[in-house]
């Protein structure tokens, strides 16, 4: 019987920057090396509208940027455009807009863009596009987007089951191959998950999913599976003319119209990934007509808020029974971990008796059923960041034993 052939791991430079900084957070890192690894498929989704397209453009631009001090093999490669929801020319209006927005920004340190690096492909048919990728040999492919792309080998149409599975089993063989790293951009369905078979994200190495706000300037990008790198990770980009711009400190973005204590408005310490955030969590309690009164979330799961308030009604004395309860994770950022306790359970008791928190006061701490403060993970790391920002009370499990003390400590009980 005859061996397959077997070849030896390669030393060379294991990962690439996409030129992104919250980008390659998310896609991982080795040996301080962060961003995308040769080979390796990356799933992009997200709402229309979202950004997705925008962000792979800025990549593209980012690695046909010209670079002083001569060049790498890698960076003389050009990067491959296949144009499937939008024409080259469309797609050059987007350049543009963004090349004449980036006077100010960090971007315009680079020495220019050569449009030569970046080739349009405009062919749908995935032998096609394999063919061209063998060709150019190219250092990154965008496939924008998968829907789009068709197989002759079958008969149905674009976008259903049995053409997503078979060209993206095809461009993954050829991003293999080539060890060219591949951004494939997918749709989603109206419940947020991603168009065709779940096949899909088993072939690919990486999915990532941009989400936020579409009338809002934040966006998150998270990994919802990484063979690569971790998946607990988040990068945050802010909206503007000039694109998508990395945020390095997401906690001043999130503050930044917090400037006063208000009834109803409470400072979280709150982990994604590695990196400590504050983020301010409003809560609104207002006297019900109903049966039965209203609970809403934003950012937020439903079930926290109805358990929170079953346990400040039982354990503070709280008639929130009678009272519609609205709560809101400022700047469209989504939190599911249980740190978010403390500072729902402080925004409430503040909204219900009207009386502004104490200024500089970060609350970090999962509530128990039984009105205790349970410790969460992280929490040195959560204090060094409230104490950076300027944030010199903090309550948690280590000053107070439970959410009944913190009320009648802080007048609000």
């Amino acid at each position: 019987m005859t061996l397959p052939e077997v070849e030896a791991a390669s030393a060379s430079k294991q990962r690439f920057s996409t030129g992104v900084d919250e980008l390659d957070r998310v896609l991982g890192s080795d040996d301080g090396q962060f961003g995308m690894v040769a080979g390796a498929v990356m799933l992009i989704g997200g709402e229309p509208g979202i950004g997705k397209s925008t962000l792979l453009t800025q990549v593209a631009l980012e690695l046909a940027a010209e670079r002083g001090g001569g060049e790498s093999k890698t960076s003389k490669k050009p990067i491959m455009y296949v144009c499937g929801e939008e024409s080259p020319s469309q797609i050059n209006v987007r350049i543009n807009r963004i090349l004449s927005k980036r006077t100010n920004t960090k971007n315009s340190k680079k020495e220019g863009f050569s449009a030569e690096k970046l080739v349009f492909v405009t062919a749908t048919q995935v032998e096609t596009i394999v063919a061209a990728v063998e060709k150019l040999n190219p250092q990154l492919v965008i496939v924008d987007s998968i829907q789009t792309v068709t197989s002759g080998s079958l008969t149905g149409a674009a976008g259903s089951v049995g053409q997503v599975r078979e060209c993206a089993h095809q461009l993954t063989s050829v991003a293999k191959k080539m060890s060219v790293p591949m951004f494939i951009v997918g749709h989603v369905t109206k419940d947020g998950e991603f168009a065709g078979p779940k096949v899909l994200e088993h072939i690919v190495d990486s999915v990532l999913e941009l989400s936020g706000e579409r009338t809002g300037e934040v966006r998150m990008l998270r990994a919802i599976k990484n063979r690569f790198g971790a998946t607990d990770e988040v990068g945050v980009f802010q909206s503007t003319d000039a694109g998508f711009m990395s945020v390095a400190n997401p906690s001043a973005l999130f503050l930044e119209n917090h400037i006063k204590p208000v009834p109803g408005s409470a400072t979280v310490a709150v982990v994604e990934g590695t990196r400590p955030l504050l983020i301010e969590v409003q809560a609104l309690a207002t006297k019900s007509f109903l049966a039965m009164p209203r609970r809403v979330g934003r950012g937020v799961v439903l079930s926290r808020i109805q358990v929170l308030s079953a346990v400040l009604q039982k354990h503070c004395k709280l008639p929130l029974e009678s009272h519609d309860i609205f709560v809101s994770v400022v700047g469209g950022f989504t939190v599911k971990e249980p740190a978010l306790d403390l500072g729902i359970a402080m925004a409430l008791a503040s909204s219900v008796h009207n009386k502004p928190l104490p200024e500089k006061t970060v609350f970090i701490g999962e509530v128990g059923l039984l009105g205790e403060i349970r410790r969460v993970s992280f929490l040195e790391r959560r204090i060094k960041e409230a104490k950076r920002l300027g944030y010199t009370n903090i309550i948690s499990k280590e000053s107070h034993a439970s959410v009944l003390e913190v009320l009648k400590q802080l007048g609000v009980g």
